[in-house]
């Protein structure tokens, strides 16, 4: 039985690509970049401060016009106003039918629509994930390639606890936590699978 799948990953660890190879394998959508696109739709903002969503926003008078056009409801910051499109644009895909959908808290926002899931956390050691990093960026300076990982996964961590309350990572809100570093990628697409196909 085909399930969703949700992903969560640490930078580097290769969250994308086993996500994308376990949809091609169940046959079924892999949702990613698609959900910045839905929400630049729905939204009328800037693609890149979609993509930017769990960095520092900056709040220009733009922005808050932007906000505005699309909802009467008052938000604090364009940061929730940007959740809150992409919570329905990951609401919308669940509903259409078994997927795989990577990050931004699709875990959490399941579990709030009371849909089921399969919860999985990717991770690796630093050794693996700046090897895989090196390979994608070019870049050989293990300093430079550190303060990357570091940087993408704090904005990661901070931006899972304010929307969720939990902590980014911590085995107890994921179903599967693997090491890809120390599986494989192949294997941990098997894992995957078999757990989607599993579970009931």
């Amino acid at each position: 039985m085909k399930k969703i799948i949700t992903i969560s990953r640490e930078y580097g660890a290769g969250g994308h690509s086993i996500g994308k190879k376990v949809a091609e394998i169940l046959g079924v959508p892999f949702y990613d970049r698609d959900i910045v696109r839905e929400t630049v739709k729905a939204s009328g903002f800037d693609p890149e401060l979609i993509e930017n969503e769990s960095e520092e926003i900056s709040r220009s008078d733009s922005l808050w016009k932007n906000l505005a056009s699309f909802s009467g409801a008052y938000y604090k910051d364009t940061q929730s106003a940007i959740r809150d499109v992409q919570a329905a644009v990951i609401l919308r895909f669940a509903q259409e039918g078994p997927c795989v959908i990577l990050g931004r808290c699709a875990d959490e926002v399941l579990r709030e629509a009371d849909i089921d899931s399969v919860n999985v956390f990717i991770h690796a050691d630093d050794v693996h994930r700046a090897m895989r990093l090196s390979a994608l960026t070019g870049s050989t300076d293990a300093t430079e390639l550190k303060k990357m990982m570091e940087k993408k996964d704090a904005a990661r961590h901070n931006y899972y606890q304010r929307y969720t309350g939990k902590k980014w990572g911590d085995s107890h809100n994921y179903h599967l936590t693997l090491d890809s570093g120390a599986l494989g990628d192949e294997a941990c697409v098997r894992l995957i699978v078999a757990a989607a196909q599993d579970a009931e």
